[in-house]
């Protein structure tokens, strides 16, 4: 079920959870995805795809769009954005060539549309200023430490479009019943986890001038997610 995140219940029920800090560095990142591609698929169907289907419903792709995945992963999203913008321009980027390697495969059934899948980092994104219409970012800003966030963000805001959709899916904060039982596997073995742990990113995203349209907390087997739909 989703919930449209305001109430002074979240926030009450955020105050009581001590935020983690990442306590896997980028530099190791793309080597534990590079060994969890395989199994990814499972992962992301049982535990995220209430969430992930939500943020592409917020994105309202239309064909003939400039669209940017970062962190495409396996192609979970991917592959729905690439059908739905067939004639557009659609780059997914990554730091995993394994997860490339099987979102490549998953695409290959889309023939005659347009896409391009690349080894590319959140940090340094190979566009043009204002390239695109629509940014998509899928669980990705939970593997990053606070204080490197804000060179994301900036790298975010500079690619998207003046009035471009930024759209994010992260493990956040749990608010429901089952739901802390992954930030205490968190705080026993981050590798467990692949890295991730739960955030919040309203904030950071209204410092960097992002206006934040909808900000939803999804739970999918105890998994919990914040879907968050935001312009520049």
């Amino acid at each position: 079920m989703a919930q449209t995140v305001s109430s002074q219940g979240a926030k009450c029920c955020g105050a009581r959870q001590k935020k983690l800090d990442a306590r896997i560095s980028q530099a190791e990142i793309a080597g534990i995805y590079n060994s969890l591609a395989w199994v990814y698929d499972l992962w992301g169907n049982l535990t995220e795809s209430k969430a992930r289907n939500r943020a592409l419903a917020l994105a309202e792709i239309r064909n003939g769009q400039h669209i940017l995945e970062v962190a495409v992963g396996t192609g979970l999203a991917f592959f729905e954005i690439v059908k739905r913008n067939p004639d557009g321009t659609n780059i997914g980027i990554d730091i995993s060539a394994n997860m490339l390697k099987k979102a490549s495969k998953r695409l290959k059934g889309l023939s005659g549309s347009h896409y391009t899948l690349k080894k590319g980092s959140a940090f340094d994104i190979d566009s043009e200023d204002a390239q695109f219409d629509v940014l998509i970012n899928n669980y990705m800003f939970d593997l990053i430490a606070f204080d490197q966030m804000d060179a994301v963000l900036m790298e975010f805001k500079r690619a998207l479009k003046k009035g471009g959709k930024l759209v994010l899916v992260n493990m956040t904060l749990g608010e429901k019943l089952g739901s802390g039982i992954y930030d205490l596997i968190y705080r026993v073995s981050p590798r467990l986890m692949g890295g991730c742990r739960g955030i919040r990113l309203s904030e950071k995203l209204k410092a960097h001038g992002f206006h934040i349209k909808r900000r939803e907390y999804h739970q999918q087997c105890w998994f919990p997610s914040e879907v968050i739909l935001a312009h520049k």
